[in-house]
């Protein structure tokens, strides 16, 4: 919120701001001075750490509420739900507001919503289930790493009296007493040698000695991690799709009607209006019916893979769709604005937010219900890398796109931009592949726990 109000602060003091040009042109413009461009890049970087330290943690803090895997990945649908309605608004309502009032009032507006937002989340404290915080889990995996390294000359035994397996590490999932078989390298972080424990059996040396269940931890992170790397490329597409997507709005037909004219950027809010109706859809028609046909809920893999197949097709339909664009923008001219009307790309966005809406709350909820107990809160995080690594890797595809080719020139009414779609439609195809081999090979863990109890 600080971030927010600086920017408000920003744009309403004429001290904050530099003076705004006079009819000379540009060359009249008075540039901002160090201290307007430092509190500028203060507010956003409060504004970005703020948006990064809640968005997804938030998610965590609020699936902690639920026991029921089921209730969980409701809740990350509806989460998910009110992430992408509050940003079709800003993207619509809000960027109206600046554009046309002004910045102040558009601000304003941003304020106002962060702290009715405060209020009504404060408003609860008394009811929520906080999950006391038991220190650093990553230094936990880093100690089965540094012990396991120094004990790689021992002999992985197979006797459980061998192995360390008290949970002095806060968790409550529980292991059996023999570690599992895979990665037996990791084992040798458990193994007792001599001088390892002391008298009253706590560990001597932290960095030579770990639990069973901080060895089982790292494993099930190893385990998941090529998982989660298949949605880094299937989320690089889709970044590159809304990229060249505004491209081609920029170049076709935008008016509706005599009067309306719809801007290019605000194309995207499609991708979030398809990706709510969607979200809609799949908790109160695709989870029921899933239910009824096989009687139990449907797991995250399968509705993540529905994801990729859905994000592919986007790709394939963008292709076919600016192949057209391009033979009428051939006809006409390279120069001109092609007479086809800016709808047409509405179909590639509304499939890319059903994709959406299928592989994002897929994989909030698999990560949170499969990753250790001491990592759920970094789960969700997980998935913010995963989207951050895309949108990097996508600015990377189209500039070797640009470099190596001629396929996305200045105008791109000379180029070939459907190829690129049509690369970025194998990319997901070779991917999906890749995540159908990961999937058939991945054994639920924190499913199978919840599973097992609820049988008990």
């Amino acid at each position: 919120m600080q971030g927010i109000i600086l920017l408000l602060l920003c744009s309403t003091i004429d001290s904050l701001r530099p003076p705004p040009c006079d009819q000379n042109g540009p060359a009249s413009c008075i540039t901002a001075s160090r201290l307007q461009l430092s509190i500028l890049y203060l507010a956003i970087t409060l504004a970005t750490i703020g948006l990064g330290g809640t968005r997804f943690t938030l998610g965590a803090f609020g699936a902690d509420q639920f026991n029921d895997p089921r209730h969980q990945g409701s809740f990350f649908n509806w989460y998910i739900f009110t992430l992408y309605t509050s940003s079709a608004i800003s993207a619509t309502a809000v960027v109206y507001v600046e554009d046309n009032v002004s910045w102040g009032w558009g601000f304003g507006i941003c304020v106002a919503a962060n702290v009715i937002g405060l209020a009504i989340f404060a408003s609860g404290s008394r009811f929520y289930r906080p999950v006391k915080p038991k220190g650093s889990p990553f230094t936990g995996l880093a100690r089965v790493v540094v012990a396991a390294v120094r004990k790689r000359k021992m002999v992985v035994s197979s006797k459980s009296e061998d192995y360390y397996d008290r949970a002095d590490n806060g968790g409550v999932n529980l292991v059996a007493a023999t570690p599992t078989g895979a990665f037996k390298f990791l084992n040798r972080a458990a193994l007792l040698t001599e001088g390892d424990t002391k008298p009253d059996g706590s560990i001597a040396k932290l960095w030579k000695l770990c639990t069973l269940p901080q060895v089982e931890d790292l494993k099930t992170l190893i385990r998941i991690s090529p998982l989660w790397s298949t949605g880094i490329l299937l989320s690089t597409p889709l970044a590159v799709l809304m990229s060249l997507a505004t491209l081609q709005a920029i170049t076709m037909n935008r008016h509706i009607g005599p009067h309306f004219k719809i801007p290019a950027g605000s194309m995207l809010v499609f991708i979030l209006v398809s990706g709510c109706i969607a979200l809609i859809f799949i908790e109160r028609f695709f989870f029921p019916m899933w239910q009824k046909v096989t009687s139990r809920f449907p797991p995250p893999l399968q509705r993540v893979g529905i994801g990729h197949v859905l994000c592919a097709l986007s790709m394939a339909v963008s292709a076919i769709v600016e192949s057209k664009r391009l033979e009428k923008a051939h006809n006409i001219g390279a120069n001109s604005v092609v007479p086809m009307s800016v709808l047409w790309l509405v179909p590639q966005l509304a499939l890319a937010g059903m994709g959406e809406a299928f592989h994002f709350p897929g994989n909030n909820s698999l990560l949170y219900q499969e990753f250790p107990v001491a990592l759920k809160s970094t789960a969700t995080a997980m998935v913010a890398m995963m989207l951050a690594l895309a949108y990097y890797l996508s600015t990377a595809v189209v500039g070797i796109v640009q470099r190596k080719t001629n396929w996305l020139p200045d105008n791109i009414n000379e180029g070939r931009m459907d190829k690129v779609y049509w690369v970025c439609f194998g990319l997901g195809g070779v991917n999906f592949v890749f995540y159908l081999v990961c999937a058939w090979f991945y054994k639920y863990q924190g499913l199978a726990k919840v599973a097992e109890e609820n049988k008990a």
